[in-house]
């Protein structure tokens, strides 16, 4: 079991935070490089604005490649099965890093802007498709520990990103080239490694049909004297099912029957995006100024910060199966709640005081901490608990499609909001945190240790009234 989430994980959510920390190391050599191939191609200096809006739309196309890889990482775990469509993913992502490698010697951009498409489509479906393998395969007992796989490989892709990024490494002017190609190794690695592990024993009985292969597949991951127990509650969940095909994303919103499942969903993966920590790191510089820390040497202490999220992360999935996933995230909210009123105080007195900053320095590490330990990384593990087989990869599109715009609102509109709020915007994430708490405290049940059915039965009351 451990294997399988690292042969999932490599391929998957490793390569969302690994490319999206990576593009901030060469964002000079780049805009060196549209400044040069313009000039060699049309004879011309690049006018400043084409170059801004050249440069946003190579960082930002991620955004809508993962938004169309969220889209259709659901239906391709439908056609493929869930080892399937990462298989077939990893084609996306070595086809982008191709691409993204011969824009420099090509003196192409365009080439560039679809190797980043690309890589972002491949990101949308690894986040969709991982955690529905995992949930999948996992004993209830240790499903919250192995869908926090999910999050730990995402820190470490976004904690590998930041140490390949650096000047001594891959972050020279000579090889930004190598450094965004370089997301085709873990490509190659999830297919070198993930043929050796079975199919989802959900996927095979539930969708296919095949008890055989379900049952070769349980005695793989649970051991020959253990799967029986995970068979039953497969068999139970196929009966309650009763033929029922999977769901379009539009058919759930029509569903009485997973409502508050849905809303919840919407709720919980809107929180995460928007709960403040995008404000967090585009404070961080300014703040490690502020404490004395040159300019040079900021990007290693940045480093702190990715491994911030790596430890919680662990932290977190050491946690999950013994604290419950309500009290984690909950009091991930709260922590973040309480930090952001101190860094709304502690920036408003930042030049007024000498020790102020290195209290906004602490803040910063302890709210990148609280949202690991609790919304960062419970999340997606709520989402597949949800949802019965028939619309759970339904509900990873529109969870996917939500965060993916989300993620993409609030790159366009936090510069506005950060200039007209300053360091007031943190109450805007404080007023945000709070809300999303008090949501999950009123609405959410305890799914620890409990089945597929066992939370559908959780939610019954709140969909059909408490009369049904």
């Amino acid at each position: 079991l451990f294997l399988a989430v690292c042969a999932v994980g490599i391929g998957g959510t490793f390569q969302y935070g690994y490319n999206v920390s990576i593009i901030n190391a060469p964002t000079q050599h780049i805009h060196k490089f549209l400044n040069e191939t313009w000039a060699s191609r049309y004879h011309e200096a690049l006018n400043p604005n084409l170059l801004t809006f050249l440069w946003s739309v190579i960082a930002s196309i991620f955004s809508l490649g993962g938004l169309c890889g969220a889209l259709m990482g659901g239906s391709m775990a439908i056609w493929l099965g869930r080892k399937g469509a990462l298989l077939m993913n990893n084609l996306i992502a070595i086809l982008a890093s191709i691409l993204m490698g011969i824009s420099l010697p090509t003196g192409s951009f365009e080439l560039l802007i679809a190797g980043r498409f690309l890589i972002g489509v491949n990101s949308g479906i690894g986040i969709c498709v991982q955690p529905l393998y995992i949930g999948e395969v996992a004993p209830k007992h240790l499903r919250g520990g192995m869908a926090m796989g999910t999050s730990i490989f995402l820190t470490g892709g976004i904690l590998t990103g930041q140490i390949i990024g650096l000047r001594e490494l891959l972050g020279g002017e000579s090889h930004w080239p190598l450094l965004l190609s370089s997301s085709c190794l873990p490509a190659f690695a999830q297919l070198v490694f993930l043929p050796w592990f079975p199919e989802s024993p959900r996927y095979l009985l539930i969708d296919r049909g095949d008890e055989l292969s379900c049952a070769k597949a349980l005695k793989r991951f649970h051991g020959s004297s253990e799967y029986r127990r995970e068979m039953e509650d497969i068999q139970r969940e196929c009966f309650a099912l009763d033929g029922e095909k999977p769901k379009k994303p539009w058919q759930l919103f029509s569903d009485r029957g997973v409502r508050w499942q849905l809303i919840t969903v919407i709720v919980m993966t809107m929180g995460q995006q928007l709960s403040g920590i995008n404000a967090i790191y585009f404070y961080a510089t300014y703040i490690f100024e502020q404490a004395g820390i040159s300019t040079e040497k900021i990007p290693y202490v940045t480093l702190g910060t990715g491994a911030c999220e790596c430890l919680t992360a662990l932290t977190c999935g050491l946690l999950i199966d013994y604290v419950g996933r309500r009290c984690l995230i909950i009091g991930g909210y709260l922590l973040m709640t309480f930090w952001c009123i101190v860094l709304t105080f502690s920036l408003t007195y930042q030049e007024v005081y000498s020790w102020v900053p290195y209290v906004s320095m602490a803040a910063i590490f302890a709210f990148i901490l609280s949202f690991g330990l609790g919304p960062g990384g419970i999340t997606n593990t709520m989402t597949a608990e949800l949802f019965i087989q028939s619309s759970r990869p339904a509900a990873y599109m529109i969870a996917g499609a939500i965060s993916w715009v989300s993620f993409f609102t609030i790159g366009m509109l936090f510069p506005f909001i950060v200039n007209g709020l300053k360091q007031y915007c943190f109450l805007v994430f404080l007023l945000e945190c709070s809300s999303v708490a008090a949501f999950i405290f009123l609405i959410i049940p305890e799914t620890k240790n409990k089945s597929f059915l066992e939370i559908k039965k959780e939610f019954h009351k709140l969909n059909f009234g408490k009369n049904s």
